[in-house]
This record gives structure tokens, C-alpha cells and sequence, in this order.
């Protein structure tokens, strides 16, 4: 794939960031020149304004410059297998350094909040219970009704945690750090795909791209999970379209298709997923991979009916839930617009400049140009939608992994300062502002 070079195109990157700049400006500005209340604390983050820097931040500062040195004198030069190795280590470090500069709390304080998961999952004792009587307890009304979290996501969500409860992983701390690290390896699956199908020198090329984006900061929420399941799909789906043998393709189409089916039941977003998968398919031309994938997803699908839930009954009832609680409190004029400046906070400026040079590429079925495009109309699909208002800094984590391909893109001396600018960013997001640990355990959603 080559870059765009035609007349005007090296002012592109300049102006795709003067509009996210400007958008950001206008989502913190249109709350205090209107006065209405968008129903978050520091519009567009649903986030509290509270600068604070003390020594615990000399931590991801030392980190960060660590990494991105350590990236072009050592990770460059390794083999794929050993570079894959240190990608991961990269992508792990990164979102470690900025939560333990809080000490133990970094973590912990997520999982302490009561409209977490794990504040539900410690607390059910009978699994087949949970599941017969789970869409029940999502409506508000119910004197039992789940915690926020937990009612607005499929169970697959819920029994992820109370797998790691089971496994004895109930202290808030340590469940922080498993769910980054699994999350971490969301990482390794985006370049497993790009390698197939775009090839090595481009997946090594986005490599710190993914690595070392300002999104780190949400790295140990539940949605770090989803993006990791989201990730290995997408791969599993490349391979399968890129192998001679039918046994193979078989084999990792079905593969899969249970992947991406497990997660349509972590958070009912994800069937956007679907379009990420069907370019996927049209990059490599074999659409005989997709009953394997379907297959395997139905298999899922299955599963959870017959275990007593169903998806397309309990969606309905997340919906009435949403919109009688936060929803019908967030207006749609202002977060259909404001959810891409909440985004901008987690891939950055320099990723907005990436997508002039995706836009042109996609034409010539550019494979990271299409995953990079594909991954921004499932966020335009998801803001229309109105099911996302705010918060999206986490939720579309799944997606913004293959828009975050987009830096990529760009020329190879804007390399240095640009992921510079995405450590300054994760930086001055964790110094700026703190994720609210007040948030009502029965508020509706």
C-alpha cells in the first residue's frame, strides 16, 4: 500500500485534525454557552475534572519514553515471533504505568464501584438461575434489577467475571490487572489479521500505533475484553479467508465464527462487528469461509438459548430500560456529534490524520485501508443509532482498534513526533481528569 502523494494531499492530515480539535473545542463549549445539562461531568468525557500531579506520574512518564526509544532501537529488529512478544509487553506496559501511577487504586477503585460486574458476579451463586431469570431482572422496576452494567449487557458479560470469581480473582486490584491484560492482547490479534492480509511490513508498521494509543487509559474496564474477543475473531476470520487448504478454512472459519459469535453476548454492540467481518471476507475473496463462520456463531447463539437466554427477546428490554433511565436524560442533538470529540480523547489527533490517506486508499481495496474505513462506519452507525451517548471512550474500544490502523498511514516522519503526541495525550488524560467511582448502584442506565 502506498500513501497518498497527490497535489494538496500533505495538507489532508493537517486539516483532518484541525476538525477534531475544533469538534473537541465545541463539545466542551456548547454545555456552558447553552447551559443545558448533557448529564456528564466533564462534557464530552464522562469523566470528573481534577488535575492532580504528584511523584506516582513520573511512572508512565518513564515508560512512555522508554517504550517508544526501546521500540526503534530493539522491537524493530526482531523476528516476527519475538516482535509479537514485545508488541504485547508494549501494549501491557503502556496501560499499566498510567493506572498503578495511583498505586493499588488505579484498579482497584473501578472494581469497588457497585455498578460494576463484579459486584454482581460475586453475588450469584446458582449459574443456571442467573441465566433463566436474567432478562427478567433488567428492567428498572424489578426490586431486584441488575447493577448498570450488568443490565446492559448480555450475560456473557457477567459470567466473564464470575469465572474469574470462581477462580478465586475477587479482589478489585487483581481482576484491574487481569482485565488489561487480557486485553492487552487485542493487540496481537489486529496484527495477526494485518499481517495476513496486508503482510508483515504493515503489520509492523501499526504495531505501536496500537501499542501506545491514548485508549490505554481504559484498558482495565470490561470493554478491554470485548475489543480482545472482537480482535482474535477479526484474525481468526483473515486466516481462514487466506488459507488454500478447505480443511483450514473450515477449521478457522468456524473458529471464528465463535469468537465473534461470543461477542454478540458481551455487549449486544458488537453485532456491528459483522461489517468488519464481511470486508474481511471481500479482501480475500472467499465467501465459501463464511457458513463455517455462521456456523460456529450459531453454536453460540444456541448455547445461550438453551442455557434460558435469548438475545433477541432480551435486547428489547435493554432498550425501554436505556431509554427510560440516562438515555432520555442525554440529548441525542448534542451526543450524536459530541460521542466522535469523547472518541478523539482515546486514538488521538494524529489517528484523525491517518483517515484522508484510508478514504483514498479504500478505493483500491487497501486491506488496512478497508479496516480502517469499516471501523469508522461502525462508530458513525453506533452514535446515529442513539444507543451510544458518551462513555464511548470505552464502549467503542472494539472498533477504534482497527480505526487506530490509520496512523499507519502516515508519512514515516511523522512517525516519531505522532506517537510522541499519543503518550502527551494518554498523559495529560491522566493527570487531567479521574473516572467517576460515585455512580449510583441501582441507577437506571
Amino acid at each position: 500500500m502506498m500513501v497518498p502523494t497527490a497535489p494538496g494531499s500533505a495538507r489532508l492530515p493537517w486539516i483532518a485534525m484541525g476538525m477534531a480539535l475544533l469538534l473537541v473545542i465545541a463539545s466542551m463549549l456548547y454545555p456552558v454557552l447553552t447551559g443545558e445539562d448533557v448529564r456528564v461531568h466533564a462534557p464530552p468525557l464522562h469523566a470528573d475534572w481534577g488535575p492532580s500531579i504528584d511523584a506516582g506520574i513520573l511512572i508512565p512518564l518513564i515508560t512512555g519514553v522508554v517504550l517508544l526509544a526501546g521500540w526503534r532501537l530493539v522491537v524493530e529488529r526482531l523476528s516476527w515471533g519475538w516482535f509479537l512478544v514485545a508488541s504485547y509487553v508494549v501494549a501491557w506496559a503502556w496501560p499499566f504505568s498510567l493506572a498503578i501511577s495511583h498505586g493499588r487504586d488505579g484498579f482497584a477503585r473501578l472494581y469497588e464501584r457497585p455498578g460494576e460486574y463484579l459486584y454482581d458476579a460475586v453475588r450469584v451463586q446458582d449459574v443456571g438461575q442467573m441465566m433463566n431469570e436474567f432478562v427478567d431482572r433488567i428492567p428498572y422496576a424489578h426490586p431486584d434489577n441488575w447493577h448498570v452494567h450488568v443490565a446492559g449487557h448480555p450475560p456473557g458479560a457477567l459470567l466473564t467475571f464470575i469465572g474469574f470469581d470462581r477462580l478465586g480473582l475477587d479482589d478489585p486490584y487483581k481482576v484491574g490487572v487481569v482485565v488489561m491484560s487480557i486485553g492487552a492482547t487485542a493487540v496481537l490479534g489486529a496484527l495477526v489479521a494485518v499481517r495476513v492480509l496486508a503482510g508483515e511490513v504493515w503489520a509492523r508498521r501499526a504495531a505501536p500505533w496500537l501499542a501506545l494509543a491514548p485508549v490505554a487509559i481504559w484498558m482495565s474496564h470490561g470493554d478491554a475484553i470485548f475489543m480482545a474477543a472482537g480482535a482474535w475473531g477479526i484474525a481468526l476470520l483473515a486466516v481462514a479467508g487466506t488459507r488454500a487448504s478447505p480443511v483450514a478454512r473450515a477449521a478457522y472459519g468456524t473458529g471464528a465464527g465463535l469468537m465473534l459469535g461470543l461477542c454478540v453476548y458481551l455487549s449486544y454492540g458488537l453485532v456491528l462487528l459483522g461489517l468488519l467481518a464481511l470486508a474481511v471476507l471481500w479482501l480475500t475473496r472467499r465467501w465459501s469461509v463464511l457458513p463455517w463462520a455462521l456456523g460456529g456463531a450459531l453454536v453460540v447463539a444456541a448455547a445461550f438459548t438453551v442455557a434460558g437466554f435469548a438475545w433477541w427477546e432480551a435486547y428489547p428490554v435493554l432498550v425501554e430500560r436505556y431509554s427510560a433511565g440516562i438515555s432520555r436524560e442525554r440529548p441525542y442533538h448534542y451526543w450524536v456529534w459530541a460521542n466522535l470529540a469523547a472518541w478523539t480523547f482515546s486514538v488521538g489527533l494524529v489517528t484523525w490524520a491517518g483517515l484522508p490517506a484510508a478514504l483514498a486508499a479504500v478505493r483500491r481495496r487497501e486491506p488496512v485501508a478497508v479496516l480502517v474505513v469499516t471501523g469508522l462506519a461502525t462508530i458513525l452507525l453506533a452514535t446515529l443509532s442513539g444507543m451510544s451517548k458518551a462513555e464511548v471512550e470505552r464502549i467503542w474500544m472494539p472498533f477504534t482498534l482497527w480505526i487506530l490502523l490509520a496512523g499507519a498511514l502516515l508519512p514515516q516522519r511523522w512517525r516519531v513526533p505522532a506517537l510522541a503526541s499519543q503518550l502527551v495525550i494518554g498523559l495529560a488524560i491522566e493527570i487531567l481528569y479521574v473516572i467517576p467511582v460515585d455512580a449510583l448502584a441501582k441507577s437506571p442506565m
